[in-house]
């Protein structure tokens, strides 16, 4: 029989990296600023989860992090600037990172891994369950996979993590899930969690991929979380105590994902997020499209 637990609003998204994979461009520019076609990367997470109903957004910053916050802030120069030129236009997708929901800011003072910064949000969440969302995992707004998470949390309660089948050789890059069947074909039940495992030591090829629903007992877990790899607090670590001992803050589910993601956190990866969005824009893929099949054409002749 389904259960109704405490409705979410809140979402966190830990923003605190120093995008070293991106130097020399995150020098001065945080990463999540780097645009993919013509909005920062940022927009694409706050907007999926506006569009979940979270509209109530920390954003979990470090030092050199001013321009996220100046992003989701009023710009009255530059408004008044395009009002008095009559673009209404380019005054409306200014105005929008500013009207799309309530943004609010927590420094993380030290680098201490993704599983600190979400305790960083412990007194803004309170005791209620909310929802993570890393930067670097764009879902396309055509596969709303965060509802689904939050659907399954308002079931079962707990806590519920995002995952996706990858290839065993790829399973090292993520957190990699033991997982039990259940009723519904998207939706498993997690036994164990491993972070970053060898391809011999994974329990499965399910990888944890960039988003959270999260129990508030999550924080208790991870206040006594020892550093783990990398010396870092790792939520991976906290989520399996949860998983190991229901007891602790209700199960841990997971929703298998199967839409279309955009990974940016890799140089390549983010010039392929690029492209396909690009492709699917109806303001430029045509022209794109046809762009890019004559250059691609044109190199594979010349090779």
């Amino acid at each position: 029989m389904s259960q109704s637990h405490p409705r979410i609003s809140k979402a966190v998204i830990p923003a605190a990296g120093l995008g070293t994979r991106f130097l020399p461009a995150t020098k001065a520019t945080p990463k999540e600023m780097l645009p993919v076609v013509d909005k920062p990367a940022i927009q694409y997470v706050v907007e999926e989860a506006v569009a979940a109903g979270l509209d109530d957004v920390l954003m979990v910053t470090g030092r050199n992090k001013r321009p996220l916050e100046d992003h989701f802030d009023r710009n009255y120069e530059l408004e008044s600037a395009l009002e008095k030129k009559g673009d209404g236009e380019r005054l409306a997708k200014v105005q929008e990172s500013s009207d799309l929901a309530t943004v609010h800011y927590v420094r993380q003072g030290d680098p201490k891994g993704l599983g600190h910064a979400v305790l960083c949000a412990a007194p803004h969440v309170g005791d209620e369950p909310f929802a993570v969302l890393l930067g670097d995992d764009l879902i396309d707004p055509r596969d709303p996979l965060l509802q689904r998470m939050i659907e399954v949390q308002q079931q079962h309660g707990g806590s519920v993590v995002a995952l996706m089948q990858v290839a065993p050789e790829q399973i090292h890059l993520y957190g990699s899930a033991a997982v039990e069947a259940t009723a519904d074909d998207d939706v498993v039940r997690l036994s164990g969690l491993v972070e970053k495992p060898s391809r011999e030591e994974a329990p499965s090829h399910y990888a944890v991929i960039g988003r959270y629903v999260l129990d508030p007992a999550v924080f208790d877990v991870l206040s006594k979380t020892e550093p783990g790899r990398g010396g870092e607090i790792q939520l991976t670590d906290a989520l399996q105590q949860l998983a190991a001992d229901a007891t602790l803050g209700g199960p841990v589910h997971g929703v298998v994902f199967k839409g279309r993601r955009y990974d940016t956190g890799d140089r390549g990866d983010y010039l392929r997020a690029i492209v396909r969005l690009a492709c699917e824009r109806e303001d430029l893929g045509t022209d794109f499209r046809t762009w890019l099949q004559r250059f691609v054409t044109e190199e594979m002749q010349q090779r």
